[in-house]
This record gives structure tokens, C-alpha cells and sequence, in this order.
């Protein structure tokens, strides 16, 4: 299987990341969104959206939308429960992190990182920090109850927020006020076949 995206970016992150914690072999191909590369003709036969991640399976049929790639590539293992109420809470954090948590810390360390914090974007840079640290505070409360998102065992939720939550500070985001989320960093960080986003 082919992986099409860009390791500086969280939602490809998650997807290499689950592939390393899973031992999944995928062929990686880097390309460059600022330099246009999801809008080239090529690309765009396989996502008409033109983002990446992009999953293409041997037989040529694509996936796309990081989280829905996570869960497809993590059927069957220990990181997506057989549980249908288990597995729901697992979606409900995935969801929580596409509409509450990636919206605001992403698009800060975009605009910081990426773009390096032009004038014109700083207003929305600034706009970004207090539903992030809304976000991080949901993520801290219940981390200071159990291990992981749903529980004693990593998941794919936990795959799936650790990409931005562990650069958050890129964007912005002091973490040392949150040191639930600073120790779930830690133990995923050290889970077997963790692999660094760079």
C-alpha cells in the first residue's frame, strides 16, 4: 500500500505513526503542500479534495480523511475495540479532534510554523489560542482520571490526538499547564515501535 503525505503535518503523522506502532508495511510518499503537489492532475484523480493523507491500497482504490484511514488500518488490532460502546468513545475523541482541538492548535502551529506568524495572520493566530486550550483542558480532565482517552489501554483515539497535542507548544500552547496530557505524552512515547514525527 502507498501512503501519500507530509510527516510534518499531524493528521499524516497519525497514520505513520499508527503504521510504525503496528508494523505495517506502506510504501511513503512525501509531497509537498505549499509547493502544490495535492493539486497536480495526478493527485487529484486519487482525492478530488486534494489533501493528504492519502491511503492507496494495492488494488488501486483510495481512502482519504486521516481519522477514517487510522480506523481502517487499525481494524482488527488492539487499538480499535470489538466493543461497540468502546469503539463509539473511540470516535467520539476522533470527532473531538477534527472539530474542537484540530481547528484551533493545527491552524496555530500552521500559521507559526509553516508561515511563520506573518502580521496579517497574527489576529488569527491569536483567535486560535483559547479554543485550544479549551480543547486541552476537555483532554487534561479526563486523562487525569484514566491512562489513555477511553480507558487502561492505548487506542487509535489516543494515536489520534497525540499528533497535535505533542506540538502543540509550535502553535502556541503551553503544555506544562497540563501535566495529565504531559505524562499520557510520555507513555505513549514510550509504547514499542513508537516513532518520532521527525
Amino acid at each position: 500500500m502507498k501512503i501519500y503525505g507530509d510527516i510534518q503535518s499531524g493528521n499524516c503523522y497519525k497514520i505513520k505513526l499508527l503504521c510504525s506502532l503496528l508494523q505495517i508495511e506502506h510504501q511513503w510518499l512525501h509531497l509537498d503542500i505549499l509547493a502544490g503537489d495535492t493539486q497536480q492532475a495526478t493527485f487529484l484523480t486519487k482525492n478530488p479534495s486534494g489533501k493528504i493523507p492519502l491511503l492507496e491500497l494495492p488494488d488501486g482504490r483510495c481512502l482519504s480523511e486521516s481519522n477514517a484511514i487510522v480506523n481502517f488500518l487499525a481494524a482488527g488490532s488492539s487499538l480499535l475495540p470489538c466493543d461497540t460502546y468502546d469503539l463509539a468513545k473511540v470516535q467520539q475523541w476522533q470527532f473531538f479532534e477534527q472539530y474542537s482541538h484540530e481547528p484551533y492548535i493545527a491552524v496555530a502551529r500552521f500559521i507559526a510554523k509553516y508561515l511563520g506568524l506573518p502580521d496579517d495572520r497574527l489576529a488569527e493566530y491569536n483567535a486560535k489560542q483559547q479554543g485550544g486550550n479549551k480543547a486541552l483542558t476537555v483532554m487534561e480532565k479526563q486523562l487525569s482520571q484514566t491512562p489513555y482517552l477511553i480507558g487502561k489501554q492505548l487506542t487509535a483515539a489516543d494515536v489520534t490526538l497525540y499528533a497535535y497535542t505533542h506540538v502543540a507548544e509550535e502553535g502556541g500552547f503551553d503544555l506544562t499547564q497540563y501535566p495529565a496530557i504531559k505524562t499520557w505524552l510520555t507513555r505513549i512515547e514510550n509504547t514499542p515501535n513508537y516513532l518520532p514525527m521527525s
